[in-house]
This record gives structure tokens, sequence and C-alpha cells, in this order.
């Protein structure tokens, strides 16, 4: 870096977020966010009533593992077009979409158009997420990145107090399908808007898409029949994982030979064996998100059904987790911001560690231990998520940042379909065996100690350069 593009740099540091260079684009990221957030966070705990009043519940995994094989696909397309034509462009399809989900999803005469519903969700979450992300590498300098990512954060702490205890008021009192019809509205009033501003041209400056040679505009097309097959392969797993039986079994291994076969081929080079820059910040991405949602799901299964823990106690953990996790990353944007960002990997992931451990003690003293591991697990990701992705985004070429951005997102995915599959592969396992419950959440919550402790010892291998 020049002396000259310090300075701009540092100005630009000083001038904030809000700024007015970047006061447009911050307003309209944040309030993407807000909606995304408030829906998946007020959808999810209605899809049970969902599928048991249209008498699908023997497929309620199928229509849960739809939104994280269609968020893989989703990714690899909104990544693409982000680098050919800027993010603006499949940020709006997929607002659009998600608008078009939930009428789908509220409209509903089968389960199956409920899972087709959920499909549509998971590619418009994922094409906004991986656009979102890599219009913040394309839009702001590398100074503000870590707060944009704070505030992107924080834009889930208001969803996360109000969307599910309203959903589940409104699916009580009213209907399900009120809910999806009320979040479709919500989405589509601000949606109009957010056009106005997704129209606009870039403020100068902004690192804008490249011209690639013709060569390397064909080397980076993604492969949209491997990311069609990796998300078949992500939907067998999830639907495997739901039983024990041979049958499962059967489609535990077809789902992990795609994703063996074909993961490979949308991530980075030597991300399985953590080569030292951009694979090793994708590798970090698939191990600790895979570890924090497996913990957030198991942990409250454990003390619903085996330790008589009241539902409303477990949302209360999963709201303070969410206030958690926007606090520690507004920390490490704004009062950690000079302190190198593996180090605050690190840091994240012992914590992780830490609440992995409280997991396993709470299986066997109070509850109350256990519940305390979702909240520090939260403290954890926050840490160590934006830096995660400022260390990917500062291993990219300007024109390669939405390839980056949607390889970050499909390990994400894959490594919440493997952990989570894994952990509960061992769990069934023991009870099959005739351990207790609690023994089999003690050594799957166990199992969750390796991947933190791994990404302890490998962040130093993503440091920036």
């Amino acid at each position: 870096m020049t002396d000259e593009q310090h300075t701009l740099d540092s100005r630009d540091a000083e001038a904030g977020i809000f700024s007015r260079p970047y006061a447009a684009a911050t307003t309209t990221f944040a309030v993407v966010m807000f909606l995304t957030g408030f829906a998946a966070l007020a959808v999810v705990p209605t899809l049970p009533t969902a599928v048991q009043d249209l008498d699908g519940v023997s497929l309620f995994p199928v229509v849960a593992g739809c939104f994280v094989a269609a968020s893989l696909l989703g990714g690899v397309l909104g990544g693409h077009w982000a680098d050919r034509s800027g993010a603006r462009r499949p940020l709006a399809l997929g607002i659009v979409l998600s608008v078009v989900t939930l009428l789908v999803s509220a409209s509903s005469v089968s389960v199956w158009q409920l899972a087709a519903g959920r499909f549509l969700d998971g590619l418009a979450a994922g094409m906004v997420a991986v656009s979102v992300t890599t219009a913040i590498g394309q839009s702001y300098p590398e100074s503000l990145r870590p707060r944009m990512l704070a505030l992107m954060s924080a834009s889930w702490v208001v969803p996360s107090l109000v969307g599910p205890p309203l959903a589940g008021v409104v699916a009580d009192w009213w209907s399900w399908r009120a809910v999806f019809y009320g979040l479709a509205v919500l989405t589509a009033l601000p949606a109009v808007a957010l056009m106005a501003v997704l129209r606009r041209p870039a403020e100068d400056g902004a690192a804008g898409p490249a011209d690639l040679p013709p060569e390397e505009e064909r080397a980076a097309r993604p492969p949209l029949l491997v990311a069609a097959l990796l998300s078949l392969g992500a939907a067998l797993g999830q639907y495997g994982v739901s039983g024990w039986s041979v049958r499962h079994l059967l489609f535990v291994a077809a789902g992990l030979a795609l994703l063996v076969v074909f993961a490979p081929k949308l991530l980075p080079k030597g991300t399985w064996r953590g080569a030292r820059g951009l694979p090793t910040t994708v590798l970090l991405r698939g191990l600790t998100s895979g570890s924090y949602f497996t913990i957030e799901a198991l942990v409250p299964l454990m003390l619903i059904t085996e330790r008589d823990v009241a539902p409303v106690t477990v949302g209360v953990a999963f709201t303070v987790s969410a206030v958690l996790w926007a606090g520690a990353s507004w920390v490490q944007g704004k009062l950690l911001q000079d302190v190198a960002r593996h180090r605050l990997v690190v840091v994240g992931a012992l914590i992780m560690a830490a609440s992995v451990a409280l997991a396993v003690a709470g299986c066997f003293g109070p509850p109350a231990t256990a519940l305390a591991a979702m909240p520090l697990a939260a403290v954890g990701m926050g840490l160590l998520d934006p830096c995660v992705t400022v260390l990917s985004l500062g291993h990219s070429a300007p024109h390669r940042q939405g390839h980056t951005t949607s390889a970050m997102q499909t390990n994400m995915n894959l490594g919440q379909v493997v952990v989570l599959a894994m952990a509960s592969g061992v769990l069934n396992a023991c009870i099959s065996s005739g351990a207790t419950a609690l023994d089999g959440y003690a050594v799957a919550f166990a199992l969750l100690l390796a991947p933190p402790l791994l990404v302890a010892a490998l962040a130093v291998r993503a440091r920036a350069v």
C-alpha cells in the first residue's frame, strides 16, 4: 500500500460508514439484513406447526433441509453474478425472490409445496448473503469493512428479540399462514424503496466488478451442475440424519459421496488441507459455523427433552445469544480494530471450546450450565466470524470477491451439514448401543471440541500478508 492509498484509507475510516459517500449503501445493507433476519427467525419456529397442519410431519427433515441445500446453489449463483456485473443485481433479485417464496409457502396446500417454498427461500438467502458481503468488499475500504460487518450482525438484534415470540403469538392466535403472509408484506414494502437505492450508480472510487480477459472469464464461471449436485448431497445428508435405519444410512452415504466428490470443485484449492491464505479462511468458516449451529441445535433439544427445561427458557437463551453475538462483533470492529484479525480468531475459537465444555458438563450437572453454552458460543462467534470474513476479502482480488464470498457461504453450509450429521450420528449410535440419552449427548458434545481447537491451531495460516 502506498502512502497516498494509506492516507485515503485513513480519511475513509475517519469519515465512517454513515458518512456521505457510504450513507445510502450502509442504510440499504442494514435494512436488507434486518428483513432477512426477521424473516429467518420468525419462519423457523413456525415450520413444525405448518407441517403438522399439512399432514407431513414425517417429511419435516426435507422441509428443513431444503433451505440449507438451496443456499449452497444460491451462494454460487450470487457470487458469480456479483463478480461479473456487481452485487446490486443479484441482491435485488434475492430481495424479490424472498417475497415470492413467502407467498409460495403461505399458500401451501401440501408439504411438498412448503418444501418448494423453503427451497426458494434458501436460494434467495444464499444470493442475498453473498451479495451483501461482496458489495461490502466492492464499496468500502478495508479499514471500514470490520465496522460494516459488525453492523450486519447488529441488524439481527431486533429480529432476534421480536421475531420468534411474535411469530408464535400469530400462529397460536390466528394461523401459521398469517406469519408467512405478514412477512411477505413486511418485506415487499421496503423492497420497493430499496430498488431505487440499488439502481443508483456506485460512488466514485468504489471497487466494482472488473472486466476479465475471455480465458479468465471462462475459468471464473461456476460449475452450476456441480453446485446443483452439491445441493442435492446436502439435502440427502439432512434427510439421512433425521433417523436411524438402513434407509437413512443409505441417504447419508449417498449425500456424503456427493459432498466428497463435488465440494472441492467449489472451494479454493487446498481448503481441506488448510493451505495458507484464502483456503484456510474458507476452512475456518466451515468449522466454526458447523460447531456453533450444532450447539444451537443439540443443546436446546437435550435441555427440553432430557432435562425438562421450559421452552421459554431456551428461547430466552436464543435471544441472549443473538445480542451477545452482535455485541462481540461490535467490540471486534470498534474497540479491537487494531488487533490482528487472526489473533481474534484464536480468542474466539478458544471461547467456543469453553462453551462446548459447558455443554458436556451440563449433561450431568445443573441444566443452567448447558444453557450457558449457547451465549458463550455466540460471544466466540461474534469475535471470530467477522474477522474470518475480513481475512478472506483481504486474500481476494477485487474481481474475485464474489467468488470468495460464495466459497465461504458454500463451506459454511457444508460445515453445518457435516458437523451436525457427525454429532447426530454419534448420538444415535450411543443410544442404539444401550447408553442413556444424556451419555449420548455428552459424547456428541465432546466431539464438538475438535473443530474450535483446530481453528485456533490453523488461524495463523489465515493471517493477512
